[in-house]
């Protein structure tokens, strides 16, 4: 990202102030018709993408100004998008009707966008530009489900960026909300020394047991994933700490990089916030945000639950200690001197669960960092420090809100052509009605692909899009059907080739990317699973397990399906009581998989095999495999 020095500096400084005061306020008490907030915030994140990303890989980061090139884009940016918002109202009372000059005018926006998406949303370019080129050349494809009927210019233009189904569709309208907001208090957060504030309660928490670094690691980049949603940001902010922290205490730098990786990225589907995917997705299926977290609860704890102990077994495996006490803060000190730093969070769920929304809840909640810092010297967030909030707020939003601008191509190529019928029935074809494992392997597959390089949020708008359907299609309800999609969109970012937070992990760490990336998927393993169990099992969903089931049954799930991650982690790191044998880590991961699909039979089933192993291990443990 480029960084300017001079008056343009001072310039970029107080546009990115006005872009926040704008968005706060028309997000909050403003009032302005959707598609037009929506034009301006595209307005802005174009502008801001041609100021700060650069046209290629090795272009100078320091400028004095922008290149006469980007001015040039700037200029029509503004030319294109200000002459949409102010004649808009217009063009939708003539019943959508444009001359040829607004098509041309089109037609340049489209550019502009698809340019800011080469520099700013990585993987999505090509696949939107895949989807652009299938409305015009989808009339030339061999006779099948996939043959198009002849689109015009006009019409694909019209469709694309003068209607609410194209770039000004849902993708933008989540990035003018919820993304920018929470983007931004993240940002306030960071800047108010909350990060800090969870590194420090992390280590009172497990600093001093077996893998207290690593552990510390996986609860400080869980709570800030949960909160900023970006796992690629979480990992360089607090993966700059916590890695050198796990490379200090004996971990190698691929398994320290990899569980850093895997814990930013599972902070999208963790509760309360979920990245502020759970208000999203309150909202796609219509119910309130609280169905929404309790039916997360349990797999964003198993997942974590599961990271943990693999990480614990590691150390335990490799003989390494946790941190002595005298190098650890001590926890009255930490809440005593920072404590105050969670009143953002009390605040933001207590105004949520007051009736308001959580865009206000969040606004106020950022007021709420400021005036609480100010409770101590030493968190205090001075004019310069507020500023910088803002600065970095909007520059954590640009990529993620040109990912969803882009992704509004894809959107309304699928609606226009009825890709997404196409691409479903085709599916029901191949899997059939009822058959959610087919279906799931598929959904898997595809959401991983789909969400390779692209923001957390922006990948589960993409998906609930084109997967989504496919599940309920094949009889997933549908809170079951959005949460294995999220869970498979969110692990992306391990998923190798593309791996997007361990590629930035590793870059810290020192560590290969290849090795990286799969060993956070085998520490984030239990992600990749569970979505299954879940599929067919509900009562692992607070709120959406069947109603006849009774709250003992439910908790009785929890602890086996507890178990069964213990011992799905003890199989993949090699280790319960001891070094465990090939036999011994085979039986672990079968016992592991009765436990979490729960049941009276598949859980004495698993309780059974999971007691044979552990008195093996037990009776011989003074004579290792």
């Amino acid at each position: 990202m480029r960084s300017y020095t001079g008056p343009f500096k001072t310039f970029l400084t107080g546009f990115a102030l006005l872009w926040v005061a704008f968005q706060l306020y028309y997000n909050t008490i403003g009032s302005m018709e959707a598609i037009t907030f929506r034009a301006w915030h595209s307005l802005f994140l174009l502008l801001f993408c041609f100021f700060y990303f650069p046209a290629c890989k090795k272009e100078n980061t320091e400028h004095k100004r922008p290149s006469f090139f980007d001015i040039a884009l700037i200029a029509l940016t503004l030319f294109v998008f200000l002459y949409f918002i102010f004649n808009y109202a217009r063009i939708s009372l003539a019943g959508g009707f444009v001359t040829q000059y607004e098509n041309i005018l089109g037609m340049a926006a489209l550019v502009l966008v698809f340019l800011a998406a080469r520099r700013a949303a990585g993987g999505l370019f090509p696949l939107a530009l895949i989807f652009l080129a299938y409305n015009v050349l989808g009339r030339s494809l061999p006779d099948g489900p996939f043959l198009l009927a002849s689109l015009s210019a006009n019409r694909i233009i019209g469709h694309l960026f003068w209607s609410s189904q194209g770039i000004f569709g849902t993708g933008v309208g989540v990035s003018a909300s919820y993304i920018f907001t929470f983007v931004l208090f993240g940002s306030f957060l960071s800047q108010s020394g909350f990060t800090n504030f969870i590194n420090n309660v992390s280590l009172t928490l497990v600093g001093r047991a077996a893998g207290g670094p690593a552990k510390v690691a996986v609860i400080a980049n869980g709570l800030m994933g949960m909160i900023n949603g970006a796992a690629t940001a979480i990992v360089a902010t607090t993966g700059s700490i916590t890695i050198p922290m796990m490379r200090k205490s004996g971990y190698n730098k691929e398994y320290s990089a990899g569980v850093v990786s895997a814990a930013a990225s599972g902070g999208q589907f963790c509760p309360p916030i979920m990245g502020a995917v759970a208000f999203l997705m309150a909202e796609f299926l219509g119910v309130s945000y609280t169905v929404v977290m309790l039916a997360a609860i349990v797999p964003a704890f198993l997942y974590y639950f599961g990271i943990l102990m693999a990480v614990h077994f590691q150390a335990k495996r490799s003989g390494l200690s946790g941190i002595s006490r005298e190098n650890l803060p001590r926890v009255k000190e930490v809440f005593k001197k920072e404590g105050h730093l969670l009143a953002p969070l009390v605040s933001l769920l207590a105004i949520m669960f007051m009736g308001f929304t959580p865009l206000f809840a969040c606004v106020v909640s950022i007021f709420v960092t400021v005036a609480c810092s100010w409770f101590r010297k030493e968190t205090r967030m001075d004019p310069a420090k507020i500023v910088r909030a803002c600065e970095d707020g909007v520059r954590g939003a640009i990529s993620v809100g040109v990912c969803c601008i882009i992704i509004g191509v894809i959107i309304g190529t699928v609606s226009l052509t009825g890709l997404g019928l196409r691409f479903g029935f085709q599916m029901l074809r191949v899997v059939g009605e009822g058959e959610l494992l087919k279906a799931g392997v598929l959904v898997a597959i595809m959401s991983t692909i789909l969400g390779m390089g692209v923001p957390g949020i922006a990948s589960y708008v993409l998906v609930t899009a084109v997967a989504v359907p496919v599940m309920i299609s094949a009889g997933a309800i549908p809170i079951v059907a959005h949460l294995f999609c999220l869970f498979y969109a969110s692990l992306s970012n391990i998923t190798p080739p593309v791996a997007i937070s361990a590629f930035v992990a590793s870059g810290i760490a020192g560590s290969n990317f290849t090795k990286t990336a799969l060993l956070a998927m085998r520490v984030a393993l239990a992600g990749f699973i569970l979505p299954f169990f879940f599929l067919f099992n509900r009562i692992l969903l607070i709120g959406a397990a069947p109603a006849e089931t009774g709250l003992i049954r439910i908790m009785v799930s929890v602890v086996t399906a507890s178990a069964g991650i213990l011992l799905l982690s003890s199989a993949t790191e090699g280790w319960l009581f001891r070094r465990s044998s090939s036999l011994e880590r085979f039986l672990c991961l079968a016992a592991a998989g009765f436990l979490i699909h729960s049941g009276l039979i598949t859980d004495l089933t698993g309780m059974g095999i999971a007691a044979a192993v552990f008195l093996f291990q037990i009776i011989n443990k003074r004579n290792p495999a």
